[in-house]
């Protein structure tokens, strides 16, 4: 019997679409569906899971509401599938934050101020796929206003870089977000630098990638940076950092760059050129006007994409092409009245 055409869901609110959704998810996960041939559009069966694994995808909400789940109950969906429901927010709240660590490490928790706290992943409530989550900023002192701004797991470089929004980084030791450091530690000066946008960790000897909502990024030798910190990309009126990555070794690396309407692509940095220092207007990187995120991703990685209504999907970075040249990216991820929020790129085997 043939399927009934889809009909005109505008004019309703986002709560019911998300409900269309998740049926329709759930619809075409009993049926396993062949691929499409639409490239554009392909079809989402889930793989089957990987072997049971001690790696958790942590799901944090702008306010700091959290979850953590086994990664191995989040099954492969094909590029461009629609993803299935994760972490349970109220409508007043979104998610912000997915982060793949090891039960047995700890999460840097870092905050608009630029203020740096550790977490213990196992601290972080366990849940099913679809679950609730509890605060993470219960415990945490923070100051008027102050919110979570990034999270990473502990101890993966040499050194920690930060990027606040108006374009400004630094570059620190990874021993200053230790574990004896003291909880609050402020890592740059908030009211010079702005609001913390994103941090990755480094090896300390390479280049930095660092990308603005407009889709335009700059590359630059990490160590061409003061220590204090300083500019790292001037920025056009409007446009904001959203970004940054370590890329090492200076040739080779490649790094996903995410639209907030679900397209992305993986530049090779063999085709981005990195400028001598830091400070420069930047070029274009993707065809974008509104970044979500980046990550260092390559052939051998999963990615987790999550959107504003709560849905998140993963899928082999491999299914991506890669291009040294600008493009406008694929189909990553099927969005109806909804938006990408944030990503995480996890190597597809379990590490020994």
């Amino acid at each position: 019997m043939p399927e009934p055409d889809r009909p005109d869901l505008h004019g309703l609110s986002p709560e019911v679409i998300a409900y269309i959704e998740a049926l329709e998810t759930e619809v075409a996960h009993l049926r396993h569906r062949a691929p499409a041939a639409d490239e554009e559009s392909p079809a989402e069966p889930l793989e089957p899971n990987e072997p049971p694994t001690t790696l958790n995808v942590i799901t944090i909400s702008a306010a700091g509401l959290a979850k953590r789940t086994p990664r191995h109950l989040y099954g492969r969906q094909r590029r461009g599938g629609m993803g299935i429901f994760d972490l349970e927010v109220s409508a007043e709240d979104r998610p912000a934050f997915v982060v793949v660590a090891d039960e047995s490490h700890d999460l840097i928790l870092l905050t608009s101020l630029a203020r740096a706290f550790r977490l213990a992943v196992r601290h972080v409530v366990e849940a099913p796929v679809r679950g609730r989550g509890q605060s993470l900023l219960a415990d945490l002192d923070l100051h008027p206003g102050e919110t979570l701004a990034a999270v990473l797991p502990a101890g993966r470089g040499a050194a920690i870089a930060l990027l606040s929004e108006r374009g400004y980084a630094r570059v620190l030791p990874a021993h200053v977000v230790g574990a004896a450091m003291t909880p609050g530690t402020t890592l740059y000066r908030a009211p010079e630098f702005g609001p913390l946008a994103a941090a990755c960790w480094t090896p300390s000897d390479g280049d930095l990638f660092v990308a603005t909502q407009r889709g335009v990024a700059i590359r630059f030798p990490e160590r061409a940076l003061p220590l204090p910190g300083g500019l790292a990309i001037r920025l056009e009126t409007g446009d904001r950092a959203v970004g940054v990555e370590a890329v090492y070794p200076p040739e080779g690396e490649s790094i996903f760059l995410l639209g907030a309407d679900g397209r992305g692509t993986i530049r090779l940095m063999s085709g981005f050129a990195a400028n001598k220092a830091p400070g420069g207007g930047g070029k274009v990187a993707v065809k974008t006007d509104r970044l979500a995120a980046v990550a260092a991703a390559g052939a051998g990685d999963d990615l987790f994409i999550l959107s504003r209504l709560s849905k998140i999907i993963r899928f082999g970075a491999a299914e991506i092409p890669a291009k040294e040249g600008v493009v406008q990216g694929v189909n990553c991820m099927a969005l109806r009245a909804d938006e990408c929020t944030a990503l995480a790129a996890s190597p597809i085997q379990t590490p020994v």
